[in-house]
């Protein structure tokens, strides 16, 4: 609805100002038709409907705003009990990203693994502490929590190349810090924070500076997601169409880091297949597959009590 501040009006409706705007361009259109005839004003009608969904589809993608207040509310680890403290990891360019350095105690945080979560598309970090707990708990590590550029209290807007900075400029953020084990640094990705990892495995610089990789409920393009997601077709529409890719289907074969797989068949969103498609290619001689039967997209991680999941994970570290 509109506001007015001093008796000045700030906002229009909202459904008037679509009104207005729907009635300018069809009035544009017209005109358009009437000077130049159907043949341009069908060309300029595709080439703006062709601009205007290779924008929109970050729009598909990226949801920091679900649920409501997640760019303006980020629950803090200590909620949950658990020690930690803000950080601000800055990026080649100029971002700020927003993150939770959660350790185990002084004497102990230079002994055990350090954990770098990435979480999946929608709300922001904090929304993840019950995992963070469980993680935190029961495999003894330290772990940074990160929110993408564009979620939570980062600065900057989410993109396919923006977020593959950030996770470089997270990890060189951890070689900058004294209290932990750089060989022992854990990337842990579900969902779009599993393309993020993969992305990172891949790359022959930073695969070097990690110890292994997890990557839960992941898919392996963003092409192959709008085939299962918006209709068959869609296998039709050039790769250069599509704004983000995130082609970790062909990345994975680059990867040679230890990788677990933990994949829920009863994953609605990503078909379970993806993640086996993507065990199957991953380039690394120790590499494993977890499959939870009843695991769904966002609780394959509290399937069998979680003593199943934090139990492999912990044997795939060791090991």
């Amino acid at each position: 609805m509109s506001q007015e501040f001093g008796g000045v009006p700030i906002a229009l409706p909202k459904s008037r100002s679509i009104y207005a705007v729907v009635v300018a361009v069809l009035l544009a259109f017209l005109l358009f038709y009437y000077y130049y005839g159907s043949l341009l004003t069908i060309l300029l009608l595709f080439t703006i409907t062709s601009f205007c969904l290779y924008y929109l589809q970050d729009m598909l993608l990226y949801h920091p705003d679900l649920p409501a207040n997640s760019r303006i509310y980020v629950p803090i680890p200590k909620m949950h009990n658990l020690p930690h403290e803000s950080v601000s990891i800055h990026t080649p360019d100029k971002v700020t990203l927003h993150a939770f350095w959660v350790s185990q105690p002084k004497e102990r945080s230079k002994a055990v693994p350090t954990f770098v979560y990435f979480h999946g598309n929608a709300g922001n970090m904090g929304h993840r502490m019950q995992n963070i707990w469980g993680i935190f708990n029961h495999l003894h590590c330290n772990i940074l929590m990160i929110d993408y550029r564009g979620y939570g209290f980062s600065t900057g807007v989410p993109s396919e190349k923006g977020l593959s900075l950030d996770a470089r400029a997270v990890i060189d953020y951890l070689y900058t810090r004294n209290d932990l084990d750089h060989t022992k640094i854990v990337l842990f990705g579900r969902s779009l924070g599993g393309a993020v990892v993969i992305d990172v495995a891949a790359d022959t610089v930073y695969s070097q500076k990690i110890m292994c990789a997890i990557v839960e409920n992941t898919f392996t393009s963003i092409p192959e997601m709008a085939v299962e997601l918006v209709h068959p077709s869609a296998n039709l529409i050039p790769r250069c169409c599509f704004k983000n890719k995130y082609l970790s289907s062909w990345k994975i074969g680059k990867c040679s880091v230890p990788f677990l797989f933990i994949s829920g068949l009863a994953d609605n969103l990503v078909p379970p297949r993806m993640m086996r498609t993507l065990y199957m290619k991953c380039g690394s001689e120790q590499k494993r597959i977890l499959e939870f039967i009843g695991g769904a997209h966002n609780d394959t991680w509290i399937m069998d009590g979680y003593s199943k999941f934090q139990a492999t994970i912990k044997v795939f570290i060791n090991s």
